[in-house]
């Protein structure tokens, strides 16, 4: 028997200051486009019901950089980005389509992360229900993250720089460890050099 399908929400959390890269992520340029402009694409390939992008930071220098006319991708604002990756977080979860059975977060500084990846994901998730999904490569927990609708009350207590992995120590059990062959999943970008290694994948 198939999995049933799944209304799965992307939110991209793009809002950040990238205050150890020095200059926004969002614009830095691989395989001939911004960083985020890939991600955004990947994510619009795959079959995530919606996509939602979570600006902050220059976010009106971002808007003119990246096209977003070949996407469906909905833009939102996070005005408190200061107040740390949670307030995107929660942003985004403000603006989630009605019913959504869970949603994935994305990171704005993983172009590697394919919408074959994405889909892999939407796939597990789909089989197991678990509340939480996490790409694994190696042992080592990466991104994006798929959480159930069941636990948004959850999320909506968090508040600062620390995501969701706040609470996954308490969750352990709720957890589905999907691993991969592909280390696109632990690939971000927080150095020069995790940007020079990114451009050589491109």
């Amino acid at each position: 028997m198939l999995p049933t399908p799944s209304k799965i929400c992307g939110i991209i959390l793009a809002a950040g200051r990238s205050k150890r890269m020095g200059t926004p992520k969002q614009l830095l340029y691989a395989g001939g486009r911004p960083i985020l402009e890939h991600v955004i694409l990947n994510a619009d390939r795959s079959r995530l019901h919606e996509v939602i992008v979570v600006l902050g930071y220059m976010a009106d220098k971002i808007k003119t950089a990246i096209n977003f006319s070949d996407t469906d991708a909905i833009i939102v604002i996070n005005k408190n980005h200061d107040q740390g990756q949670s307030s995107s977080l929660l942003k985004g979860l403000e603006h989630i389509s009605h019913p959504c059975d869970a949603a994935m977060f994305l990171l704005g500084d993983q172009p590697l992360v394919t919408h074959e990846i994405i889909n892999t994901l939407i796939l597990a998730y789909e089989k197991y229900h678990a509340p939480v999904t996490i790409p694994y490569y190696r042992g080592k927990r990466g991104n994006p993250v798929i959480i159930g609708k069941e636990l948004f009350n959850r999320l909506k207590t968090l508040s600062g720089d620390r995501g969701a992995r706040f609470f996954f120590r308490t969750l352990k059990d709720q957890i589905m460890k999907i691993p991969f062959d592909d280390e696109a999943v632990i690939m971000d970008i927080d150095t020069k050099k995790d940007y020079e290694n990114i451009i050589l994948k491109f």
